[in-house]
């Protein structure tokens, strides 16, 4: 027997679906993405290099632009993979994709001394840290 009133607005805390919830994190991180380059387009000189064929130090080429597509394709790809694989699949795939984004997160911001850029950058560590972690801690069943 329930002694304990329910406060009359209580709110109901449904439980989400960890699936669901890397999907999430994946698509936060995505906006985190493309918000950080967009933003990266107001920085001085920056269009200017662009125009000119360079990104960092690197020539703007067919082989560049398809490298930048295929590693941004991956976390897009997860937010589907996060909901469509199963379960033992799905844990071990976002542990080590949100791995190796770590470093590569990282590398993106050599050279920066933007405050945009790092903040973005450090909130995108965060995101796959808690990737890693949802997807370690993954609901055992209980049988």
């Amino acid at each position: 027997m329930n002694t304990q009133a329910t406060p009359r607005h209580a709110l109901e805390d449904v439980r989400v679906n960890i699936k669901v919830k890397l999907a999430a994190i994946w698509a936060t991180l995505m906006f985190m993405y493309i918000y950080i380059d967009h933003f990266h387009l107001f920085m001085p000189g920056t269009l200017k290099e662009m125009l000119a064929g360079k990104v960092f130090v690197f020539d703007i080429t067919q082989g560049f632009l398809v490298t930048v597509l295929a590693s941004m394709t991956i976390p897009a790809l997860m937010i589907f993979l996060s909901v469509a694989l199963p379960a033992n699949v799905n844990r071990w795939t976002n542990v080590i994709i949100a791995s190796v984004f770590i470093p590569y997160t990282l590398f993106n911001i050599t050279g920066v001394a933007w405050a945009h850029m790092w903040i973005g950058a450090i909130v995108e560590v965060v995101l796959l840290c808690l990737i890693i972690r949802y997807a370690w801690k993954w609901p055992r069943l209980e049988m």
